[in-house]
Protein backbone atom coordinates (compact mmCIF):
# COMPACT_ATOMS: atom_id res chain seq x y z
CA UNK A 1 0.00 0.00 0.00
CA UNK A 2 1.77 3.18 -0.85
CA UNK A 3 2.69 5.90 1.51
CA UNK A 4 1.06 9.08 1.42
CA UNK A 5 3.38 12.21 1.70
CA UNK A 6 2.02 15.04 4.25
CA UNK A 7 1.07 17.97 2.55
CA UNK A 8 2.67 21.08 2.91
CA UNK A 9 1.51 23.86 5.06
CA UNK A 10 -0.95 26.20 3.33
CA UNK A 11 0.53 29.75 3.27
CA UNK A 12 -1.78 33.04 2.68
CA UNK A 13 -0.30 36.17 1.29
CA UNK A 14 -0.75 39.19 3.43
CA UNK A 15 -1.05 42.83 2.95
CA UNK A 16 -0.03 45.17 5.75
CA UNK A 17 -3.03 47.58 6.71
CA UNK A 18 -3.08 50.94 8.44
CA UNK A 19 -3.84 48.22 12.26
CA UNK A 20 0.08 47.67 11.69
CA UNK A 21 -0.35 43.80 10.82
CA UNK A 22 -0.99 41.89 7.91
CA UNK A 23 -4.56 40.66 6.59
CA UNK A 24 -5.17 38.14 4.54
CA UNK A 25 -5.81 39.13 1.23
CA UNK A 26 -8.84 36.67 0.23
CA UNK A 27 -10.53 37.75 3.14
CA UNK A 28 -10.36 41.57 2.51
CA UNK A 29 -13.07 42.68 -0.63
CA UNK A 30 -10.85 44.68 -2.72
CA UNK A 31 -11.10 48.64 -2.10
CA UNK A 32 -12.24 49.68 -5.95
CA UNK A 33 -14.75 47.31 -5.40
CA UNK A 34 -16.30 49.12 -2.44
CA UNK A 35 -16.03 52.32 -4.26
CA UNK A 36 -17.72 50.85 -7.23
CA UNK A 37 -20.95 49.89 -4.74
CA UNK A 38 -20.47 53.53 -2.62
CA UNK A 39 -20.83 55.28 -6.22
CA UNK A 40 -23.58 53.10 -7.42
CA UNK A 41 -25.65 53.62 -4.07
CA UNK A 42 -24.86 57.30 -5.05
CA UNK A 43 -26.23 56.91 -8.51
CA UNK A 44 -29.62 55.21 -6.97
CA UNK A 45 -29.97 57.83 -4.30
CA UNK A 46 -29.93 60.64 -7.16
CA UNK A 47 -32.09 58.44 -9.72
CA UNK A 48 -34.61 58.26 -6.93
CA UNK A 49 -34.39 61.84 -5.90
CA UNK A 50 -34.93 62.48 -9.80
CA UNK A 51 -38.05 60.12 -9.77
CA UNK A 52 -40.04 61.13 -6.42
CA UNK A 53 -40.23 64.76 -8.25
CA UNK A 54 -42.43 62.89 -10.84
CA UNK A 55 -44.27 60.35 -9.08
CA UNK A 56 -47.87 61.20 -8.11
CA UNK A 57 -48.93 58.57 -5.80
CA UNK A 58 -52.76 58.28 -5.04
CA UNK A 59 -53.71 57.91 -0.91
CA UNK A 60 -53.26 54.46 -0.77
CA UNK A 61 -50.19 54.09 -2.11
CA UNK A 62 -48.95 56.92 0.15
CA UNK A 63 -50.55 55.22 3.04
CA UNK A 64 -49.02 51.77 2.11
CA UNK A 65 -45.15 53.80 1.32
CA UNK A 66 -45.64 55.30 5.11
CA UNK A 67 -46.02 51.87 6.33
CA UNK A 68 -43.09 50.05 4.58
CA UNK A 69 -41.04 53.77 5.34
CA UNK A 70 -42.07 52.98 8.93
CA UNK A 71 -41.07 49.13 8.98
CA UNK A 72 -37.74 49.79 7.17
CA UNK A 73 -36.59 52.12 9.54
CA UNK A 74 -37.39 49.70 12.15
CA UNK A 75 -35.43 46.79 10.61
CA UNK A 76 -32.76 48.94 9.66
CA UNK A 77 -32.21 51.15 12.86
CA UNK A 78 -33.17 48.33 14.92
CA UNK A 79 -30.63 46.00 13.69
CA UNK A 80 -27.80 48.47 13.89
CA UNK A 81 -29.11 49.19 17.67
CA UNK A 82 -28.22 45.81 18.23
CA UNK A 83 -24.62 45.21 16.47
CA UNK A 84 -23.74 48.74 18.35
CA UNK A 85 -24.93 47.02 22.02
CA UNK A 86 -23.49 44.24 21.41
CA UNK A 87 -20.24 46.48 20.95
CA UNK A 88 -20.75 48.30 24.46
CA UNK A 89 -21.04 44.66 25.79
CA UNK A 90 -17.62 43.77 24.28
CA UNK A 91 -15.88 46.82 25.16
CA UNK A 92 -17.40 46.01 28.79
CA UNK A 93 -15.62 42.66 29.09
CA UNK A 94 -19.13 40.88 29.12
CA UNK A 95 -19.23 39.39 25.40
CA UNK A 96 -16.32 38.26 23.40
CA UNK A 97 -15.47 39.98 20.08
CA UNK A 98 -16.56 36.42 18.14
CA UNK A 99 -19.87 37.84 19.57
CA UNK A 100 -20.03 41.13 18.17
CA UNK A 101 -19.01 40.03 15.04
CA UNK A 102 -21.75 37.22 14.47
CA UNK A 103 -24.17 39.38 15.53
CA UNK A 104 -22.82 42.61 12.83
CA UNK A 105 -22.85 39.83 9.58
CA UNK A 106 -26.17 38.01 10.84
CA UNK A 107 -27.80 41.24 11.21
CA UNK A 108 -26.32 43.00 7.45
CA UNK A 109 -28.98 41.82 5.55
CA UNK A 110 -31.74 43.71 7.47
CA UNK A 111 -29.63 46.74 7.86
CA UNK A 112 -29.27 46.78 3.83
CA UNK A 113 -32.74 45.77 3.29
CA UNK A 114 -33.77 48.42 5.36
CA UNK A 115 -32.09 51.26 4.17
CA UNK A 116 -33.52 50.09 0.42
CA UNK A 117 -37.18 49.62 1.85
CA UNK A 118 -36.79 53.17 3.23
CA UNK A 119 -35.05 54.54 -0.65
CA UNK A 120 -37.32 52.99 -2.25
CA UNK A 121 -40.58 53.67 0.01
CA UNK A 122 -39.57 57.60 0.15
CA UNK A 123 -40.14 57.68 -3.77
CA UNK A 124 -44.00 58.21 -2.98
CA UNK A 125 -44.11 60.33 0.05
CA UNK A 126 -43.93 63.08 -1.97
CA UNK A 127 -40.67 64.59 -0.42
CA UNK A 128 -40.12 68.19 -0.58
CA UNK A 129 -36.05 68.41 -2.27
CA UNK A 130 -36.33 72.61 -1.77
CA UNK A 131 -36.32 71.94 2.03
CA UNK A 132 -32.90 72.34 3.51
CA UNK A 133 -33.99 69.30 5.88
CA UNK A 134 -34.69 67.43 3.61
CA UNK A 135 -31.68 67.47 1.69
CA UNK A 136 -29.94 67.14 5.22
CA UNK A 137 -31.75 63.37 5.82
CA UNK A 138 -30.66 62.57 2.18
CA UNK A 139 -27.33 63.53 3.01
CA UNK A 140 -27.28 61.66 6.69
CA UNK A 141 -28.67 58.70 4.18
CA UNK A 142 -25.95 59.04 1.80
CA UNK A 143 -23.79 59.17 4.49
CA UNK A 144 -24.87 56.16 6.49
CA UNK A 145 -24.93 54.36 3.28
CA UNK A 146 -20.88 54.99 2.45
CA UNK A 147 -20.12 54.04 6.15
CA UNK A 148 -21.59 50.85 6.12
CA UNK A 149 -19.38 50.24 3.31
CA UNK A 150 -16.26 51.31 5.54
CA UNK A 151 -17.94 49.44 8.68
CA UNK A 152 -17.75 46.15 6.18
CA UNK A 153 -14.20 46.63 5.60
CA UNK A 154 -13.46 47.11 9.26
CA UNK A 155 -15.36 43.89 10.07
CA UNK A 156 -13.36 41.96 8.30
CA UNK A 157 -10.03 43.37 9.64
CA UNK A 158 -11.70 42.59 13.01
CA UNK A 159 -11.62 39.10 11.99
CA UNK A 160 -8.18 38.64 12.40
CA UNK A 161 -8.41 39.14 16.34
CA UNK A 162 -12.13 36.89 16.96
CA UNK A 163 -9.56 34.46 18.63
CA UNK A 164 -7.62 36.64 20.99
CA UNK A 165 -9.55 39.81 21.43
CA UNK A 166 -6.59 42.06 20.82
CA UNK A 167 -7.35 44.91 18.70
CA UNK A 168 -5.02 47.30 18.12
CA UNK A 169 -6.59 50.88 19.92
CA UNK A 170 -6.40 52.65 16.00
CA UNK A 171 -8.69 49.87 14.35
CA UNK A 172 -10.69 50.43 17.73
CA UNK A 173 -11.04 54.33 17.05
CA UNK A 174 -11.96 53.98 13.58
CA UNK A 175 -14.47 51.06 14.61
CA UNK A 176 -15.80 53.74 17.18
CA UNK A 177 -15.97 56.37 14.53
CA UNK A 178 -17.76 54.46 12.42
CA UNK A 179 -20.25 52.76 15.34
CA UNK A 180 -21.12 57.13 16.01
CA UNK A 181 -21.35 58.21 11.90
CA UNK A 182 -24.19 55.47 11.48
CA UNK A 183 -25.68 56.43 15.38
CA UNK A 184 -25.64 59.98 13.90
CA UNK A 185 -27.07 59.00 10.51
CA UNK A 186 -29.73 57.00 11.58
CA UNK A 187 -31.44 58.72 14.20
CA UNK A 188 -30.75 62.04 12.34
CA UNK A 189 -32.23 60.78 9.22
CA UNK A 190 -35.10 59.63 12.19
CA UNK A 191 -35.70 62.43 13.40
CA UNK A 192 -36.01 64.79 10.37
CA UNK A 193 -38.23 62.18 8.97
CA UNK A 194 -40.55 63.21 12.14
CA UNK A 195 -40.24 66.95 11.66
CA UNK A 196 -41.49 66.36 8.03
CA UNK A 197 -44.31 64.34 8.80
CA UNK A 198 -45.39 67.29 11.35
CA UNK A 199 -45.80 69.81 8.36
Amino acid sequence: MPRTLPRPPRTTAVTADATGGGAPLRDLTPGWHLTVVGVLAAGILAASCWTAGHVHADLTLQTTARFLHVASMVAGLGSVLAVDWFAVLWLTGRRPLAGVLDTACALQTPIWAGLGGLTVSGLFLRPDLHSPLTLVKLGLVLAVTVNGLYAHRLGQLLERHRDDGDVPRRLLVRSGAAATVSQVGWWGATFIGFLNSQT
